[in-house]
């Protein structure tokens, strides 16, 4: 715990047996309480080594629900379990654990009730081997965001982030897609619902174990992306009602 909150990190996997470990490795226990694994129908062995690692809560989908309904079922378990505090970490390595002890800081002295991981801020995505085309991708969508939202992240699209369990409790995010837009309607939902979001610099990891979409999943998302966006502008505007903001 840290100034009396529970913090737990929540893991949302799909073939993640060749990195989990080194992932978990980094996981600072002296202030996170619990993990949950919630694996999604992998065909790998990452149940197993989840269990071997003695990861406290391991969920196994029994049908692929994609990475929205992964992230739900995390959700729902940290706030079963009393959770303050829950970070989502891809168990992928992309993303360093270490980085916890600063966002749940930032989080437990109040000063934020969200933290964004942005691979934006400073040099991290491209010397982290990021992609030229997500990296212009992402630039493009986080400014049209930005304008459509009326906010000033530095990227939208980051995996690693955190969230208290007033944000949880007050936005629909049982509504949203089960697929990867789910992060961006998450967040829409939060800035709609009027709360602040926070963003420290990281560094990224691109490499063959690592998750990652295709092009084509990629332009489906950018084009989602882009739709809820403008469902944010409709909304804000008073001009049309979604039933995610409700």
């Amino acid at each position: 715990m840290i100034k009396n909150k529970k913090v737990v990190v929540v893991m949302p996997a799909y073939n993640a047996a060749q990195t989990l470990e080194k992932t978990y490795n980094e996981i600072p226990f002296d202030i996170v309480d619990e993990v949950i694994l919630v694996d999604d129908c992998s065909s790998d062995n990452t149940v197993e080594v989840a269990k071997s690692l003695g990861v406290n809560h391991v969920i196994r989908h029994d049908k692929n629900k994609g990475y929205g309904g992964n992230q739900k079922t995390c959700y729902n378990k940290a706030l079963e379990l009393g959770a303050d505090i829950v970070i989502m970490v891809h168990p992928d390595y992309q993303y360093t654990p270490l980085l916890i002890p600063s966002i749940a800081n930032i989080m437990a002295n109040g000063l934020y009730p969200v933290v964004l991981c942005s691979r934006i801020l400073g040099k991290g995505a491209l010397k982290g081997g990021m992609p030229l085309y997500k990296y212009i991708a992402n630039r493009f969508l986080t400014f049209s965001q930005n304008v459509l939202i009326n906010q000033k992240l530095s990227e939208y699209h980051t995996g690693y982030r955190a969230f208290s369990k007033e944000v949880l409790l007050s936005i629909s995010y049982h509504r949203n897609s089960d697929d990867f837009i789910f992060d961006n309607q998450m967040l829409s939902q939060i800035f709609y619902a009027g709360f602040e979001i926070a963003e420290i610099t990281c560094p990224t990891k691109y490499f063959d174990e690592a998750s990652s979409i295709n092009l084509k999943r990629s332009t489906i998302y950018g084009l989602g992306v882009l739709k809820v966006s403008f469902m944010h502008f409709l909304q804000r505007m008073g001009l049309a009602k979604f039933r995610i903001y409700e």
